[in-house]
């Protein structure tokens, strides 16, 4: 994650965010609400939101739009039980102002019932593995929605090469952003990658309701409205996948100047989120109504290759994808950097020059296993299903009930029935969505 805890005592004075900036009680680095809230929505607003006419088609236009605001809900009830609890377990650690994820998940058990702590560095090694695996995946599909993209532009202009090479002439751009390691100076960048993707996005709506509207698509009557339940399995994981932030919301919280305002009733978490739901709503729908079942795991790759102006919306979405992937990557590598700064000599006398290494092989790693993607909207689903459901939903879920079983009568039946429904749901989806996705990617490799 991309804070770590901070001591105000002896040699570990000099903790600060990310393991590589300056200390935290810089205010100059503090985060203001627009910031943070650029970090969020554009942390939730990826490739995934251009996969929404696919979520839709497996969801159906009346499954997905009611069930949509429902997840909603649910996310940003499990982000609040995850702040919650770092907040309250920071109160019982002295010295301590800030708790990442994964520290917090581990001093949860830690602090619980006797019988539960002894799987408090388990619980944290699970967490992390998920985080290393979901910002891994991340930029992996990130690669590929940005290399799909190019490859069909480069094409309709006459330059034929494969998509392989297209994302190899790509590799150099996305190394040279992701050197950056203070969330003050990706800031900018998120803004001008939210302002192209949005624009991209808009812009092939806009196409999508112009067609609509000149009824240049089969009537409403073609296009589902409830589905089955392996394709409602899919929508699952391409929904959750959608909500991308689950891994910045603390970092985010702890960077803010005033961190109470961002989970006030009309505080940062809330209204991005909601606006987040909104966008993901339209563009399903606009997408799914528009080319039905032939929706694509990217609405851009639905454009007519041989408008001008469809080039360009796909030219502008990929790079504000693109420029989205320092923010998701800067997750990562601090997940991965914190345990190797300390556990290594070489790491502790060159701590420069292995971060830089240490980036340039993680960049490269992701562009490997984007090489080998052979569907991107069913690995969508697989991360979605598997690694962020997880993170998202059922790990707050955990740490509430952990927390609370230490608690006289804190566990009253409202809470008890409350979590477990959100539970029941969460292991549905994992087991369904991770077993459907599996299943079609088995299909696409074989058949």
């Amino acid at each position: 994650m991309g804070v770590t805890v901070e001591v105000r005592n002896g040699k570990n004075t000099k903790e600060s965010i990310a393991n590589s900036e300056s200390p935290d009680d810089n205010k100059s680095n503090r985060l203001g609400n627009l910031a943070t809230a650029t970090h969020l929505f554009k942390g939730n607003v990826g490739a995934g939101i251009f996969a929404m006419g696919d979520c839709f088609k497996n969801g159906g236009l009346v499954g997905a739009t009611v069930l949509l605001p429902i997840i909603c809900v649910i996310c940003i009830h499990c982000d609040r039980l995850l702040i919650f609890a770092s907040i309250d377990i920071v109160t019982k650690t002295p010295g301590v102002e800030l708790y990442d994820y994964p520290d917090t998940v581990e001093k949860v058990f830690e602090y619980g019932p006797t019988s539960l702590r002894k799987f408090s560095k388990l619980m944290r090694t699970i967490v992390e593995m998920f985080l290393c695996v979901t910002q891994f995946g991340f930029c992996c599909i990130y690669f590929v929605f940005i290399t799909e993209n190019f490859h069909q532009v480069l094409q309709q202009n006459g330059i034929y090469i494969g998509e392989t090479t297209t994302m190899t002439i790509l590799l150099l751009p996305a190394m040279l952003p992701s050197l950056l390691t203070n969330l003050k100076y990706i800031s900018p960048v998120s803004m001008f990658a939210i302002v192209c993707m949005l624009f991209g996005l808009f812009a092939t709506l806009l196409i999508a309701i112009v067609a609509l509207a000149q009824g240049e698509v089969p009537s409403l009557s073609e296009r589902h409205l409830i589905t089955n339940g392996p394709q409602m399995a899919l929508f699952f994981g391409t929904a959750i996948f959608s909500y991308e932030g689950i891994a910045l919301v603390l970092p985010l919280r702890n960077k803010m100047r005033n961190p109470e305002k961002f989970t006030s009733t009309f505080g940062v978490l809330n209204l991005t989120i909601m606006a987040v739901t909104t966008l993901l709503i339209f563009t399903g729908l606009v997408g799914y109504l528009r080319w039905g079942e032939d929706v694509k795991g990217s609405l851009t790759l639905n454009l007519d290759p041989n408008d001008i102006m469809s080039q360009i919306v796909k030219v502008l979405a990929a790079i504000g994808v693109f420029l989205g992937y320092p923010i998701q990557f800067f997750v990562l590598i601090t997940i991965i950097w914190k345990p190797m700064k300390g556990g290594f000599d070489v790491t502790q006398n060159y701590p420069i020059t292995m971060q830089v290494l240490l980036r340039f092989i993680l960049v490269l790693g992701t562009f490997a296993v984007a090489a080998i993607v052979p569907n991107l909207s069913l690995f969508i689903s697989l991360l979605g299903a598997l690694c962020s459901t997880s993170l998202a939903l059922l790990i707050p879920v955990l740490l509430d009930f952990t927390q609370r079983a230490g608690v006289p009568k804190g566990l009253t039946t409202w809470v008890y029935l409350k979590n477990i429904a959100i539970i029941g749901v969460t292991v549905v989806g994992i087991a369904t969505g991770t077993y459907q996705s599996i299943a079609e990617i088995i299909k696409v490799f074989f058949d």
